[in-house]
């Protein structure tokens, strides 16, 4: 098992209880392989360097998880696929 950080950012115009249910399933994807949500930390609505997607903020979400690393392409896709997400980032997170 590898640490990760995944920094995704969401459509601000989500509700809160929107929010959730989208990191919910991402959550799920890293259970579901057999990975571990060690820590999940909400940065809320921050303004964009540039804009993306006709948005110039974004809903900033941080986890930090475990898992396999020949699981991790199966989460990117999940995440491409993502319809609320506007961008993200999976860092492998050394020792």
């Amino acid at each position: 098992m590898q640490d990760y950080e995944l920094v995704v950012i969401l459509n601000p115009k989500m509700v809160q209880e929107q929010v959730d249910s989208a990191v919910e399933r991402i959550h799920r994807v890293v259970t579901q392989n057999g990975g571990e949500i060690t820590k999940r930390d909400d940065w809320g609505i921050r303004k964009l360097a540039y804009p993306i997607k006709h948005s110039r903020e974004g809903n900033y979400v941080v986890t930090q998880f475990k898992l396999d690393p020949l699981k991790t392409d199966e989460l990117r896709d999940t995440l491409r696929l993502a319809e609320e997400v506007i961008r993200h980032l999976i860092v492998k997170v050394e020792e």
